[in-house]
């Protein structure tokens, strides 16, 4: 189904399955040489189309993977090619299942949009996804809801290839070029200007060092294919709370003052895991108290409290912790509602590491 422009041209600057583990394909991991710059997210939405197969076939001869975010009824009209998907080495993503507005519909029928593109792709691939792409890129807070309700990630992108606006097989693999390690970029499967610039992404990400990964469950970002965390930081990783796994009892999405998770009780929490070269970064928080009353939030790495963001209004504010020493390879990343009295609650924004 294809996507209208005017409303895609609106949700273009928006940021940004159990992803199927492939047997006996080559993966790459965080130390791979052959991607020293890291990885990025390849996706196409729309499909499965008469274009599929060609989709996949280019992808395949260019040692290529990428998330095909389908739509539920034509994965349910075209179950041989979902099944070809998962073979060619792809992950399969959830499109909703009518490729509606979603910001337009109920709760509930929000819900069945979802629902039934899972058991569709469950049913073809034993499988269900765990990321979701809302047509459009439109979403709010209660679709945002909805789509934790049921177990997924809602996935954005951070380069738009305007393949479905008419751009060019250069301007498409210009978009490309922007890419840096952990980005996603919006494609699609019918477009043949797409189709035919695969062969030069494969170049153009070669040449500088970037491999195409599959995209975290825990952080909407480009991973490497084994299931591998971020790269290090370097100019900066950024990464948005609400894209974050939450825990605790009360945590959940919020719409404002910014759009980010709350934390209303002590132990609250959210987290990700994190891949560290070096053992010391700046970490700065992006968050605001409900009320005056200062809120309080541990930066625990590795198990370890590391030091603590103290917001004391509810104006957005960004406040770092600096020269913060941890452990290198892989680290769980937290932030914890500690000393909650029950007179406020903390909302976040996003943590950025340099």
């Amino acid at each position: 189904m294809f996507k209208a422009k005017l409303v895609k041209a609106v949700m273009s600057v928006a940021l940004l399955s159990t992803l199927f583990t492939i047997p006996n394909l080559p993966s790459a991991n965080a130390a791979d040489a052959s991607c020293p710059n890291g990885y990025v997210g390849l996706t196409f939405d729309d499909g499965p189309s008469n274009n599929t197969t060609n989709v996949l076939n280019a992808l395949k001869q260019a040692g290529l993977r990428a998330t095909m975010f389908n739509v539920g009824q034509n994965a349910q009209n075209n179950q041989s090619l979902v099944s070809a998907q998962v073979a060619a080495g792809m992950w399969i993503g959830n499109h909703s299942y009518t490729h509606p507005n979603m910001t337009t519909l109920s709760s509930s029928q929000m819900s069945s949009e979802i629902t039934r593109t899972q058991q569709t792709i469950q049913s073809i691939t034993g499988t269900s996804p765990k990321l979701f792409r809302p047509p459009y890129g439109a979403t709010n807070a209660t679709l945002k809801s909805v789509i934790s309700q049921n177990g997924l990630t809602e996935v954005l992108w951070n380069v738009d290839s305007q393949d479905w606006n008419g751009a060019s097989t250069a301007q498409i693999v210009a978009a490309v070029n922007r890419m840096q390690s952990g980005d996603v970029i919006l494609m699609h499967d019918q477009y043949q200007t797409t189709l035919q610039a695969i062969p030069q992404i494969a170049q153009n990400l070669k040449s500088r060092g970037l491999c195409s990964g599959m995209i975290s469950s825990s952080t909407g970002r480009a991973v490497a294919p084994d299931g591998g965390t971020t790269n290090p930081p370097s100019t900066g990783t950024k990464v948005e709370a609400e894209n974050m796994t939450k825990g605790g009892q009360y945590t959940g999405n919020i719409s404002s003052p910014f759009n980010g998770v709350v934390l209303y009780a002590n132990n609250d929490l959210v987290k990700y895991t994190q891949y560290f070269a070096s053992g010391t970064h700046n970490f700065s928080l992006r968050g605001a108290s409900s009320n005056s009353n200062m809120a309080r939030v541990d930066l625990k790495i590795g198990g370890q409290t590391k030091g603590t963001f103290y917001f004391g209004g509810s104006s957005p504010a960004v406040y770092t912790l600096n020269n913060i020493s941890h452990g290198t390879g892989n680290q769980e990343i937290q932030l914890v509602v500690t000393a909650d009295d029950g007179t406020w609650d903390v909302y976040l924004d996003y943590l950025e590491i340099n």
